[in-house]
């Protein structure tokens, strides 16, 4: 018997996509969804969500609130999520770099890739200060409302104005030609600076990453709230470190100098 490489819907176990789809979903929920909630967004009858649902608490990958009856990722995924995460070579490499980026300016780091059009917030170093973003470990945002996205599309190659009609974006806040500009920027500084962005007060500088190919693996990304981020410390601090740090990354993935 051959055994191609196995590919396509053909190969698809559905009781397994539904159990990911479940993760999936509950991962991206601010509030703790319903049995009724969670089989309605993944047209799922009860039964069928009921008894994934059971078999994932079960496995300690899925919680249930036994007051409210909700539902909410468990300990079980976390610490699987988190061991994957740090496997990776990629965030293996960046973890010491953002280590010492945080300790030496004291701000919370980030290593960030790209998925589809989305930035997910992969790994983190936080700061010792009192006054700090909340955390975004875990989390995706659109590409273009924060400096990591911005960072990784504007050197990637990809046509951003694609990507937004592929995904049927209708955001009338949007302004596309401040955008294209704006990318065309960051390609020739080579340093993506977001506000507000990623919520009042915030602003967000990142640094794109490359590996051995010269492909753009990721930004390493750092959030500063508005009231420390002056102009004078992003230039002749921040930036230059992050600019450092994404340089040393991209050599340990095997990308030499340009």
């Amino acid at each position: 018997m051959r055994h191609d490489k196995f590919a396509g819907p053909a190969y698809t176990i559905q009781i397994v996509s539904n159990a990911l789809d479940m993760l999936e979903l509950l991962a991206m929920r601010p509030a703790n969804p319903s049995l009724g909630r969670l089989a309605g967004s993944l047209n799922l009858t009860r039964n069928k969500a009921y008894r994934l649902l059971s078999t994932l608490c079960e496995r300690g990958l899925v919680e249930q609130d036994p007051e409210t009856g909700t539902y909410a990722i468990g300990v079980a995924a976390l610490e699987l999520a988190q061991r994957l995460i740090r496997q990776a070579p990629v965030v293996n490499h960046a973890h010491p770099i953002m280590e010492e980026l945080a300790r030496k300016h004291d701000e919370a780091v980030y290593m960030t890739v790209l998925r589809g059009d989305d930035v997910v917030f992969l790994d983190m170093v936080d700061c010792e200060r009192q006054v700090k973003a909340t955390p975004l470990i875990g989390r995706r945002f659109p590409y273009f409302t924060n400096a990591a996205g911005k960072a990784i599309k504007a050197l990637e190659g990809a046509d951003p104005l694609n990507l937004l009609k592929k995904r049927g974006r209708k955001n009338n806040s949007l302004d596309v030609g401040s955008l294209l500009s704006e990318l065309h920027e960051i390609r020739h500084k080579g340093v993506a600076v977001d506000c507000g962005g990623l919520g009042d007060g915030i602003v967000s500088v990142a640094v794109a990453v490359r590996d051995y190919a010269g492909k753009v693996v990721g930004a390493i990304t750092m959030l500063v709230p508005s009231f420390r981020a002056v102009a004078d410390r992003l230039e002749s601090e921040i930036i230059p470190s992050l600019q450092e740090g994404a340089d040393l990354l991209s050599m340990k993935l095997g990308h030499g100098p340009c």
